[in-house]
């Protein structure tokens, strides 16, 4: 079978390559222990949105951002003890830690669907460092595979899955362990296990004694667990036309809603940039202390299924608002 022709093979000219693709925006596929990841600079909106877009018709969970080293992750996260004993142990390696954003935190909100936690690890690949440390940028990076599909554990398998969406596809052979990281998150009775993996569950508790099974009404929050994983301190008004009150903020999405907008997702109708800019402006909007934030209508195609199934969510109902 010929090879792809987005394959390299591990050089310094393929690493040099891929991390041109990165700070250009565009998605590369790197080899870790785990699986293949499909990466973007985790601190540009846009290369992010373009993650989602490749999967194909995702929901926004949150995505594991990689780095290359301890000390980097510290820059983006904040380490209680416990979490710096478990991220010696066992970095690089395949344990996702969800910690909090640092308030200065560059890696985009889109990466952590909104979230004030953010899911990091340091992978056990020396392709993967060697390219995490060519391109100096955290690098958010699922698996490399159309979205419900297997994960990709070969070059091949991405380039069977993805092909040309992906700029560059460094190889690095088959994956060692072959299943996704263990995810954990860190709650008053220690550690929750969020999703089993390379990491097994005997292993942590070696560390620190029984984990935890997630608590969907816990303060834990991580892929999949919570029906909101982001939403505003105002209640939030979908499929809008105008605005209720000079209190209200009103999101637009064209050029029709430009005049209205207090913020336009894209002011062209472009649901990529859309995408791109949905948490930033939801955070910025939320900042401003309006009264409730008006959206309008969004296409149910495309990424505007993914846009939308978070603005209901968003919308949803709180806790305190139910009975």
């Amino acid at each position: 079978m010929p090879e792809h022709k987005n394959i390299r093979t591990p050089s310094p000219e393929s690493l040099t390559e891929a991390s041109r693709a990165i700070h250009a925006g565009e998605l590369v596929a790197f080899p870790t222990e785990t699986v293949y990841g499909l990466g973007a600079d985790a601190t540009n909106d846009t290369a992010v949105a373009k993650i989602f877009e490749a999967k194909g018709r995702p929901s926004f969970n949150p995505l594991i951002i990689h780095v290359p080293d301890l000390e980097t992750a510290k820059n983006h996260v904040l380490f209680s003890e416990l979490a710096e004993s478990l991220a010696r142990k066992f970095w690089p390696g395949a344990l996702t830690l969800v910690l909090p954003r640092r308030k200065d935190c560059t890696v985009s909100r889109l990466a952590s669907a909104g979230l004030d936690t953010l899911a990091v690890r340091v992978p056990a690949h020396p392709l993967a460092l060697d390219l995490l440390r060519t391109c100096q940028r955290p690098l958010a990076a699922p698996s490399a595979n159309p979205s419900g599909q297997i994960s990709p554990t070969t070059a091949r398998h991405v380039a069977d899955g993805l092909g040309d969406k992906v700029s560059v596809i460094l190889d690095g052979g088959p994956c060692r362990i072959g299943v996704e990281s263990t995810v954990i998150g860190f709650g008053e009775d220690g550690v929750v296990l969020l999703r089993p993996g390379g990491v097994t569950q005997e292993m942590l508790e070696a560390e620190v004694g029984p984990v935890q099974a997630p608590r969907p009404d816990g303060k834990i929050t991580s892929p999949g667990m919570l029906l909101s994983h982001y939403a505003p301190s105002c209640p939030v008004r979908l499929n809008a036309t105008d605005k209720q009150n000079e209190d209200e903020a009103f999101l637009g999405f064209g050029p029709e809603y430009e005049a209205l907008s207090t913020l336009n997702l894209s002011a062209s109708g472009n649901l990529t940039e859309a995408t791109a800019n949905l948490f930033s402006a939801l955070h910025l909007l939320d900042s401003k202390g309006y009264t409730s934030i008006a959206v309008a209508p969004i296409p149910e195609v495309g990424l505007g299924v993914a846009i939308n199934d978070r603005l209901r969510r968003a919308a949803a109902p709180r806790p305190e608002q139910e009975g």
